[in-house]
């Protein structure tokens, strides 16, 4: 039977203590390895870095889908030399974006859209989001407004025009020679200086006429590409209605032709009042014979240059003119006019023209009783006498006068009142 030691009496205490304590456990050579250290903290940031990453992706994909507060379209006009912080103002106060500006800024950098973004007036779409209006900017699609320019104006009226269209910018150094305006309409961004406009309408008109001359009558009695400017000028003064221009110019053209005086009414006020282009009232009888190079009642053929800017159907016309014999032509009382070959039925055109007038005067006619309407500044006097195309043949071989055109897309319904 073995012996066992004799057990030496101890306090309840130190019998709870273990007798002994276990050494620590030895940590691997590989843990203690500094590159292992390294390597794990690399690790650590990477994966801290990959969930931030991801996670700033995800609010800023957020931010640049989410649809815009815009509840309709809107125009908004970005300035010139707008730094980044003031377009995000101009975005938050117009009601595009609704984001705070250094989102707006951290968002461009994220587009790399940092040096793209440019200046103009924008039209941004309803819920646009920061996406769609920072990619409109880059595009640069600015607005396009449309200004129709009138056939028939001359250019001291187009460029008046010009002025007083605020959307432009700068002042037109001179007035534009006569005839060298393309009447049409063009499209221009906010912002376009005006003798940027009055360019590319010099542009346009020297390419149109060029294509027109290529294609021009041959037996045309006009010699130049300016001539027959000048010829469509007072074709343009003299109809508005699309489907007498060719026969108007083929009155003209036959004129020339016959070496007959064009006796153009609208040729007349152009040598009064230039390039102010009406007259305000009705043209005189001393006027109709006052010498002047555009007066076609006292020179022979075309006068010197266009009375006009005459716009491409005229163009066409007068290089293309109808084929008539017709030498005369008087308003009809119905907005058009009536040709003919021959003074004498040019003459009954004339007389039917007068009694529809007197009709018109006298259904129109007030009561006795009722007092005389106030006088009108420019109305004729007692003794003065109304004309049509020629009020009277003044001698062989004199041309019809056409009632003027006093604007682009306007005409003479009756003949005008040719004053003392």
């Amino acid at each position: 039977m073995s012996e066992r030691p004799p057990i030496s009496p101890r306090s309840p205490r130190a019998a709870l203590e273990p007798e002994q304590v276990p050494p620590p456990p030895k940590r691997s050579e590989r843990a203690r390895n500094p590159f292992v250290v390294v390597g794990n903290a690399i690790f650590t940031i990477v994966l801290f870095l990959m969930l931030g990453a991801g996670g700033a992706y995800y609010y800023g994909r957020q931010v640049l889908e989410t649809p815009g507060p815009l509840t309709e379209e809107k125009i908004v006009n970005i300035p010139s030399r707008a730094g980044k912080r003031d377009i995000a103002d101009v975005l938050n106060k117009e009601g595009v974006t609704d984001v705070n500006p250094w989102v707006f800024i951290a968002s461009v950098f994220a587009l790399k859209a940092s040096s793209e973004l440019k200046p103009g007036e924008y039209a941004f779409q309803k819920n646009a989001s920061l996406r769609d209006v920072i990619g409109t900017m880059v595009e640069g699609k600015v607005v396009q407004h449309a200004v129709t320019i009138a056939e028939g104006l001359t250019s001291e009226q187009i460029v008046a025009k010009l002025q007083d269209n605020d959307i432009f910018t700068g002042s037109v150094r001179e007035i534009p020679r006569e005839g060298t305006l393309l009447p049409e309409t063009y499209k221009f961004p906010r912002g376009t200086s005006r003798d940027q406009v009055v360019q590319r309408m010099q542009q346009a008109q020297k390419r149109v006429v060029a294509e027109i001359w290529e294609r021009r009558s041959q037996d045309l009695p006009v010699r130049t590409p300016e001539q027959l400017v000048t010829l469509a000028s007072i074709v343009e003064k003299e109809t508005g209605k699309p489907d007498e221009r060719s026969r108007v110019a083929a009155v003209f053209v036959n004129r020339l032709k016959q070496k007959i005086r064009l006796q153009s009414d609208p040729t007349i006020i152009y040598g009064l009042v230039g390039g102010k282009g009406t007259l305000g009232r009705p043209i005189k009888r001393s006027e109709i014979t006052q010498p002047s190079p555009y007066n076609t009642y006292v020179i022979d053929g075309l006068p010197p240059g266009p009375i006009s800017n005459p716009g491409r159907a005229s163009l066409e016309a007068a290089a293309n003119p109808a084929r008539t014999r017709d030498l005369y032509f008087v308003a009809d009382g119905t907005g058009g006019h009536a040709f003919t070959e021959t003074y004498d039925q040019h003459q009954k055109n004339v007389a039917k023209l007068r009694t529809m007038e007197k009709q018109i005067q006298n259904d129109t006619v007030e009561p006795a009783d009722d007092p005389p309407p106030p006088a009108t500044p420019g109305a004729p006097a007692a003794d003065s006498a109304p004309t049509a195309t020629t009020g009277s043949k003044p001698a062989p071989k004199k041309p019809a006068r056409a009632p003027a055109r006093q604007g682009a897309a306007q005409s003479t319904a009756t003949p005008p009142v040719v004053q003392q």
